[in-house]
């Protein structure tokens, strides 16, 4: 690709919502942290969405379990998917013809909510409350259980 250069070409973005972090490579984990305090504390935000594309997928998922041990009763809602991307290159020597190149990348979605969410997503990791993930049961609790099916 020596003989090539990239186009850039302008972004179709949509707009981001009050509740919305969308997390890059660049970005800083304490900075990410912070905003979603903010949101969540001082904005009183019953829901935040963490977004990231590609390298930046590892980050969210870091500053989502520093935000869940700063607030244990978040519930999460996890949902992946990918996006193509489409990449044009000019020739810069002529005779070359353009070429355009499509490549697909990973997208996460992370909502952290102080509500149930969706009961039924296949993502959703529930709150911890008083040391038990909500819906776990105790070893005596389970006994007991058993005991009242006999």
């Amino acid at each position: 690709m020596d003989r090539y250069q990239r186009v850039e070409r302008p972004k179709h973005e949509s707009p981001i919502n009050d509740n919305e972090i969308r997390i890059t490579a660049q970005g800083l984990i304490r900075n990410y942290v912070s905003y979603a305090t903010t949101l969540l504390q001082e904005k009183r935000l019953s829901e935040i969405v963490l977004k990231a594309m590609g390298q930046a997928i590892s980050k969210s998922v870091a500053v989502t379990e520093i935000i869940k041990k700063n607030f244990p009763r978040l519930h999460q809602d996890t949902s992946i998917s990918s996006v193509s991307i489409t990449d044009v290159w000019e020739p810069i020597e002529e005779g070359l013809v353009p070429v355009e190149m499509t490549r697909q990348v990973s997208m996460i979605s992370i909502t952290l909510s102080t509500w149930d969410t969706n009961k039924n997503s296949p993502g959703i990791i529930w709150s911890r409350k008083g040391g038990l993930w909500e819906g776990e049961r105790t070893e005596l609790e389970r006994r007991i259980c058993e005991l009242s099916r006999q």
